[in-house]
């Protein structure tokens, strides 16, 4: 635990039911400037979930998520710290790379000229297919197109991410490890799960397995 508290975001005696049951309840969690924390656990535990909670797009049964000291839910500041990307990318199929990823940035708020959205497909090794329709690229391209807002992110804010390597190649997979060194160096701070091991250094990132952190 850092000092830095009112930096930080926290959650606080969490719980959330499905079907009736707890998937985890009185559940903690902090995520500090210059650290990842590294949410672990099989496959249905309640990662996407919490990931979920975390970003203010669902709400927990019981406790909340806050970040400098406010809770998320209705948090504009947090809204425009936070970037977050789930499974389903937020990509639209009738769009070319170039055209999603600048939807993107202007649904989020965020600054994307031509030449900075170039950039970005560019640093993901995706510029040749920026005037390709989503539909025709494959999986591994499309969550490359994707993961390229990270690539646009200069703020130090908190970067939320479900399983970011899953359908990458052992490329697609360093160039996310290198923006998440440059993402904590600058001050940043990232929730993320992953099934693929995070390479990073011991002191960046700090793993927490939801299933042993409560049991029922």
């Amino acid at each position: 635990m850092t000092s830095d508290t009112h930096s930080s975001l926290l959650g606080r005696d969490l719980g959330l039911r499905r079907g009736g049951a707890w998937l985890f309840k009185g559940f903690n969690l902090a995520v500090h400037p210059r650290q990842a924390l590294w949410l672990r656990g099989a496959n249905g535990c309640g990662k996407t979930s919490l990931l979920r909670l975390a970003t203010g797009l669902a709400r927990p049964d019981t406790g909340s998520f806050v970040y400098k000291g406010t809770p998320v839910l209705g948090h504009t500041a947090f809204a425009n710290a936070m970037v977050y990307i789930g499974h389903s990318y937020g990509l639209q199929d009738d769009l070319t790379a170039a055209e999603a990823l600048g939807f993107l940035q202007r649904l989020h708020g965020r600054p994307g000229s031509r030449d900075a959205i170039a950039s970005a497909l560019e640093h993901f090794q995706v510029h040749p297919q920026r005037n390709t329709s989503l539909r025709l690229l494959s999986q591994g391209q499309r969550k490359r197109v994707a993961l390229a807002r990270l690539a646009l992110e200069a703020q130090g804010g908190l970067w939320v991410l479900d399983e970011p390597f899953d359908a990458l190649d052992t490329q697609g997979i360093a160039i996310v490890n290198a923006l998440l060194r440059a993402h904590l160096g600058r001050g940043g701070s990232a929730l993320l799960t992953s099934h693929t091991t995070v390479d990073l250094d011991s002191a960046e990132v700090r793993a927490l397995d939801l299933q042993k952190a409560w049991q029922p």
